[in-house]
């Protein structure tokens, strides 16, 4: 990852807020910025599947701009960078999301004017959870390492949300 935090610590920060917090709204938001502070990205969000609905509800957000703020409340599977990786129950990254054509991306994602972001599922013996989502204002590619810790976080996310 790129900075000191290791995957272990980050793993182990974000235990002990869930297990003060359980999956209440206010524990995913310090969850979240655990995350960003590990990816030193300024932009993320945390989904989880709404039963009711079948699709990704927003739990905790930030550095989303208020004008696409409508659009990533509720995400339908297999739709923009979040609702795909959870179809593929994989990560999905672009490494500029200003000049991405590969259509993993919503064209409203330009809005964040972030470039290098990932979205990973979180999963839990194969079942779908909700994703996970941070970005950085640069180009960037994200490392199989750092997807791996935030599938690892993901799946830790994933056991208190169940």
């Amino acid at each position: 990852m790129p900075n000191t935090i290791s995957r272990e610590t980050l793993l182990g920060d974000i235990r002990s807020i869930l297990e003060k917090g359980g999956n209440a709204d206010p524990a995913m938001d310090l969850v979240l910025g655990k995350l960003l502070e590990a990816f030193q990205c300024p932009v993320g969000t945390i989904h989880t599947v709404d039963s009711s609905t079948g699709m990704l509800k927003i739990r905790a957000r930030r550095g989303i701009p208020d004008s696409i703020l409508d659009k990533v409340r509720m995400i339908p599977i297999g739709k923009g960078m979040a609702g795909i990786a959870a179809e593929r129950k994989q990560a999905v990254q672009v490494c500029n999301l200003q000049t991405d054509n590969s259509g993993v991306a919503k064209p409203g994602a330009r809005d964040t004017k972030m470039e290098g972001s990932i979205s990973a599922p979180m999963l839990l013996s194969g079942k779908l959870y909700g994703t996970l989502g941070v970005a950085k204002p640069v180009p960037y590619e994200f490392s199989d390492e750092e997807s791996g810790a935030l599938m690892d976080a993901g799946a830790l996310i994933a056991s208190f949300v169940k």
